[in-house]
């Protein structure tokens, strides 16, 4: 592949010699400008890379972005078929994009600050003329007429999307084993999980398939399979991103997010998709917003004074003995550091779990209505009267959504409804009161992302009750609507990543990135990749 300096320059013996010596001191030149075979493109160092330096190099014109996300699909052309990450691709497309980056760059013209990055995006986000599916046989053939409103800004900045990644069905599930299409591996093991629903972003990104990727956390779908796949994940507080053309889950819970291999990346496309939105009615005013650059601008920040709390429900005896050495670590780090540390109790936690599934399949239940063959998605056409036709339909979805949706309308019932679904949103006030009182005596919270490692392929697809344990960590954060990032802490004896998480009061965002970037700084969990 020509690089931007061979079409932009004289191809003189001078400029040969300078590439060469270029790529001697290098790799990621040599990976992209010299040329690879795709076997050789697995284990290219600028695959591996983070989106600010591989960004700066495009600013530079060190190399192009269109040899970038070339790159890059040829490792997903290698990889594919072993991690099972995307959905759907659009190859054509991103390099065209990539080459007008290109262009617009050799004339001159200021970009975004990510202009030319590739990205992967869940299947849950709408994109105009690009398929989305949610991993559901009854949108198999979705093409939407419009794009949501994260996906344009990101596009806006320069960001290049590749695909759209595997997830469990409708966002229902922790492993991504509940997609209708294919089951998504852990680059790390290829016999694990790469936790859900995300799974197939945090997939893409570890396994250097995309540089970033954007997923959705309604209980923990960001958070866990950041974790589990050794990269950043962050669940932004509620509203900050628009939801506009987020297929909905559960409403009230869902957020959009980035995932990333280190911290600048995530704030840096935090900056990029934080912005009030008058298509979202739930989107935040301007007036209680992050200010732009706000979160890359507190990198780099001392933590010294800072108040850090462990919450004592979340690292007892059901959390892994390995994970539980790792936020020890953490711990005594940040007191190193300079922090305040302290144990701090959340008491009602205990019910946040019974809490966050009353409420999450209610509103799942109500959103999935939808979908019965003349509104949305596929129809049966044989059924010989309409209840046939809504039966024939709705027989699409997997066994998961099935169950979601029918403990959901059970909740719901009038004979129920006052006994679980109105009961539960009590609780929800209590469970946000609860975090208010701790943050008024700490500035952060710190526990395990998840009680374990991933777990193997298989293992609990027919155990839904200890499936659903594996987000006991996450699930409150997003009853209370609060912000929290899961960050890379090590690994366990088995070789599998570790992250923990940071959870910080509404629009703490800053705070989070620059604490956990000052223990990244002193570690290198995130310089390590799978070795496929």
């Amino acid at each position: 592949m020509a690089g931007v300096f061979e079409r932009t320059s004289v191809r003189s013996v001078w400029g040969i010699l300078t590439q060469v010596i270029h790529a001697y001191y290098n790799p990621a030149f040599t990976a992209v400008n010299l040329g690879l075979k795709v076997g050789e493109w697995m284990t290219a160092p600028v695959l591996f890379d983070s989106a600010h330096r591989l960004a700066r190099g495009l600013a530079a014109r060190e190399w192009g972005s269109e040899e970038l996300v070339a790159a890059f699909f040829g490792r997903v052309q290698a990889l594919e078929p072993r991690i099972g990450a995307f959905l759907t691709l659009q190859e054509a497309q991103a390099l065209k994009q990539a080459r007008v980056l290109d262009e617009a760059r050799v004339r001159g013209e200021v970009l975004g600050a990510l202009a030319g990055i590739p990205m992967a995006l869940k299947d849950n986000v709408v994109t105009r003329g690009l398929r989305t599916t949610c991993a559901s046989r009854l949108l198999e053939n979705f093409h939407p007429t419009y794009t949501a409103t994260a996906v344009e800004r990101l596009l806006a900045d320069g960001l290049v999307l590749m695909g759209k990644t595997n997830m469990d069905e409708f966002g229902m599930g922790s492993s991504t084993e509940n997609s209708a299409y294919q089951v998504t591996a852990n680059p790390w093991d290829l016999a694990r999980v790469p936790g859900g629903s995300s799974g197939g972003s945090a997939a893409a990104v570890a396994a250097g398939m995309s540089c970033v990727a954007i997923g959705s956390d309604t209980g923990g779908s960001i958070r866990q399979p950041a974790a589990f796949c050794g990269l950043v994940g962050l669940k932004p507080t509620y509203g900050l991103v628009s939801r506009y053309g987020l297929v909905a889950y559960a409403s009230s819970l869902d957020q959009i997010g980035p995932i990333t291999r280190d911290v600048r990346d995530n704030a840096m496309l935090l900056d990029c998709l934080a912005a009030q939105d008058p298509r979202d009615a739930t989107s935040l005013p301007t007036a209680r917003r992050l200010t732009s650059g706000s979160c890359q601008s507190a990198l780099g920040r001392d933590v010294k004074g800072l108040r850090l709390g462990i919450v004592r429900e979340l690292n007892g005896s059901g959390v892994d003995s390995a994970i539980r050495d790792s936020l020890a670590r953490a711990v005594q780090f940040f007191e190193a550091a300079g922090m305040c540390v302290e144990e701090v109790s959340l008491p009602r936690l205990d019910v946040a779990l019974a809490t966050y599934y009353v409420l999450a399949m209610a509103e799942a239940s109500s959103n999935l209505a939808r979908y019965d063959g003349v509104r949305y998605g596929i129809r049966a056409r044989d059924a010989a009267t309409l209840t046939d036709m809504y039966r024939s339909t709705r027989a699409g979805f997997g066994a998961e959504v099935k169950r979601r949706i029918m403990l959901g309308t059970y909740v719901l019932a009038a004979g129920y409804h006052d006994a679980y679904y109105k009961k539960a949103q009590q609780v929800r006030v209590l469970l946000r009161d609860d975090f208010e009182t701790v943050f008024t005596r700490f500035d952060v919270l710190i526990t395990p992302t998840t009680p374990g490692t991933a777990f193997r392929l298989g293992e609990r697809v027919n155990d839904p009750l200890r499936m659903y344990l594996a987000d006991i960590a996450t699930i409150p954060v997003n009853l209370a609507g609060l912000p929290a990032l899961s960050f890379p802490a090590g690994f366990d004896p088995e070789g599998m990543p570790i992250g923990l998480q940071l959870i910080g009061p509404a629009l703490s965002e800053p705070l989070l990135y620059q604490v956990a970037y000052a223990y990244e700084q002193a570690h290198d969990w995130v310089q390590r990749h799978p070795v496929l």
